[in-house]
């Protein structure tokens, strides 16, 4: 089956994961982004994730009520990213999916460290690989680690899977029910108007190593296949 796109990097929020708890991870809305994962994997798309971690630690929010400075509450962040990728690998293995996580900080019995090249060589050999740990490093989120490993890896495209939004629009369509949705808007758009759709440094590495990015509803079933597909689905920023 033709795809629009032979490897892309997809960015799943941790919040995506809470299914309808107010903490941790549901194993339900796992599933479910295994099998939408899958869908691609067996039309033979090279799949890399990143995976935040907000629904079991949001780094500067719960570091300052615990009276943490910024850079261990981001490192205990980073710590909630790597049980989110372990728990998708799990669904990923369960469903016949090859899958192996690569951490930016190493723990070695729990996943390999990051390596660039050993990373393209896995995506090569048909496994999905997922990276967790943000970037390693205290003060980026994980929206500058998946342009960032987007740009290493050579992918052709970023996509942003928001939670039941289907894509950037004019104001917050959940606060305003006359907000309008783009369907295709320019780096600079983000990065000048300083929308929240993304962070702008991740913006920015995207513009400077042209790849396109995608934002669309994951919870919309069937919409990797779709964008495979070449079909206009969420919004394009390039």
């Amino acid at each position: 089956m033709a795809n629009k796109y032979k490897r892309v990097l997809l960015k799943i929020s941790g919040e995506a994961l809470l299914g309808n708890q107010q903490f941790g991870i549901d194993y339900e809305p796992v599933e479910m982004i295994a099998n939408e994962i899958k869908s691609v994997y067996e039309r033979g798309v090279e799949v890399a994730v990143v995976v935040g971690g907000g629904n079991i630690f949001r780094g500067m929010k719960n570091s300052a009520k615990l009276g943490m400075d910024q850079a261990s509450g981001d490192y205990v962040g980073m710590l909630a990213t790597v049980m989110n990728a372990v728990a998708l690998q799990c669904a990923l293995k369960k469903i016949g999916v090859e899958c192996r996580v690569q951490t930016a900080i190493d723990m070695n019995q729990i996943a390999e460290p990051y390596v660039r090249h050993r990373a393209i060589r896995h995506l090569e050999k048909g496994r999905v690989v997922i990276f967790a740990a943000g970037t390693g490093n205290p003060f980026f989120t994980t929206d500058t680690a998946s342009a960032l490993r987007a740009s290493e890896i050579d992918a052709e495209a970023m996509l942003m899977a928001k939670n039941g939004v289907d894509g950037v629009y004019n104001d917050d369509p959940k606060i305003n029910p006359e907000a309008k949705k783009i369907d295709k808007m320019s780096y600079d758009d983000i990065i000048k108007n300083e929308l929240k759709v993304m962070d702008t440094s991740a913006c920015a590495l995207c513009k400077q190593n042209k790849i396109p990015i995608i934002v669309f509803d994951f919870k919309a079933k069937g919409s990797l296949g779709r964008i495979m597909d070449g079909e206009a689905v969420g919004t394009y920023v390039s």
